[in-house]
């Protein structure tokens, strides 16, 4: 490894000072509180969407300052912004009302087939068939349509703040695992699967189906553990929302689909997302009072923050991931995913030349494996943050009570992944 310049020991630094940003939201909330005077400011800096945009901020002025304004314009030219505003057009279209109608319309009926008690039955298919169907309409959508389900369902049915948090780690396990039945969905497994020929058959018989009962055991044990307050709740929605034209529907599908489709593309799927807001706008009373627009755009915000920073983390993670067995690798890229965007990690890992088999499939379970247990891990997590957290104390879901709670279910993925 050749030693590192200025800039990326500079880049090093000022990501690791936005991790422990990360851990200290509550901090800039208490200061909003005490110290009045400049609540907003603290209130922005407590907002976790936040975080890695403002140190992206710092890194630039830095670059600004060590190498000139055409070499960081240079550097923030050749970052790729495609998967942030990929998830900001997936967001606001997954969110949409029509959408979410279809999707609750499927999870009661299988809910009505399957033998739990009350909202039991519910709670079980949301945290399961939903991260299991994010193959299918990527993980973003997929996130988006189960935490807009559980706020309307379960976060907002005054339980309790451990049945919360429970609730939180096993969906963004799930949703990190349930991607890999096919090789288009998750963010880290399309970041290798051209390069090492890997199609949807080889992710559903290597990954998809151990992913699945991962999925199933997660959702089932957190479904048992929460039986009594679950049980008390209804079994299907009481939800009077007003009936939506199968035309309407059809065009919020198309225009899903369409998103999903030219996901590569962002020219294509922003002229569709566009042509989808002007759609909403010529039938409001078919939309909620506003669409999922400014957590969208939080979440878009976070993302390029965590684009702009991880350029500069290459110099350290790929050397890192070459001194690695396949085995190490596996528990190496799960820790790491915790710190890093895994499919930052995946990509890094493609970069490398001579990987054998062990060490490809190691390194991208590692990295799914790790998706669920920070709000940086996987790319879909800071969706589901952003449209949670309000149900959450003081309007802030505490990262430390997020790791923890995402602890079994990862658990149970890393025995599906090694032990299968």
């Amino acid at each position: 490894m050749t030693d590192p310049t200025t800039i990326q020991i500079t880049g090093a630094a000022i990501f690791g000072l936005a991790v422990l940003h990360t851990f200290s939201t509550k901090f800039f909330e208490h200061l909003a509180h005490t110290r009045p005077n400049h609540a907003g400011l603290w209130h922005l800096l407590g907002e976790v969407e936040v975080v890695f945009g403002f140190w992206a901020m710092v890194l630039m002025f830095a670059m600004l300052g060590l190498v000139g304004t055409q070499e960081a314009a240079h550097y923030l030219d050749s970052r790729n912004f495609t998967e942030p505003l990929f998830v900001f057009a997936i967001v606001v279209i997954a969110g949409s009302r029509a959408v979410l109608h279809m999707a609750k319309k499927g999870v009661s009926a299988i809910a009505k087939l399957v033998p739990l008690k009350g909202g039991m039955a519910f709670y079980f298919v949301a945290l399961s068939f939903i991260p299991l169907l994010g193959s299918f309409i990527t993980e973003p959508a997929a996130m988006t349509l189960a935490a807009m389900m559980l706020r309307e369902r379960i976060f907002g049915a005054g339980l309790s703040t451990k049945l919360k948090y429970a609730t939180l780690g096993v969906l963004f396990v799930n949703v990190s695992i349930g991607g890999t039945l096919t090789s288009f969905a998750a963010p880290p497994v399309l970041m290798v699967a051209a390069k090492w020929n890997w199609d949807s058959w080889y992710m559903l018989t290597h990954f998809g189906w151990k992913a699945a009962l991962a999925v199933f055991f997660n959702a089932l044990v957190a479904t048992l553990l929460f039986k009594r307050q679950l049980a008390h709740l209804p079994k299907a929605s009481q939800s009077n929302d007003i009936q939506i034209p199968f035309g309407v529907l059809l065009v919020h599908v198309v225009f899903l689909a369409g998103v999903v489709t030219f996901a590569h593309h962002p020219a294509a799927f922003l002229g569709l997302f566009l042509f989808f807001i002007g759609f909403a706008q010529a039938y409001p009373k078919y939309q909620d009072s506003r669409l999922l627009l400014r957590e969208g755009l939080l979440v878009a915000f976070f993302l390029a923050g965590l684009v702009v920073l991880g350029g500069q983390q290459q110099w350290w993670l790929e050397p890192l991931l070459r001194g690695m067995d396949s085995s190490t690798v596996y528990y190496g890229a799960t820790a790491l995913t915790a710190v890093t965007d895994n499919a930052a990690l995946t990509y890094l890992g493609s970069l490398v030349e001579g990987l054998s088999d062990e060490f490809k499939y190691a390194l991208v379970a590692g990295a799914v494996t790790g998706g669920g247990l920070t709000v940086i891990a996987n790319a879909p997590n800071p969706a589901g943050f952003a449209i949670l957290r309000s149900n959450f104390e003081d309007e802030t879901i505490h990262p430390l009570g997020l790791f923890l709670a995402a602890l079994p279910p990862t658990v149970v993925a890393i025995v599906a992944f090694r032990l299968l």
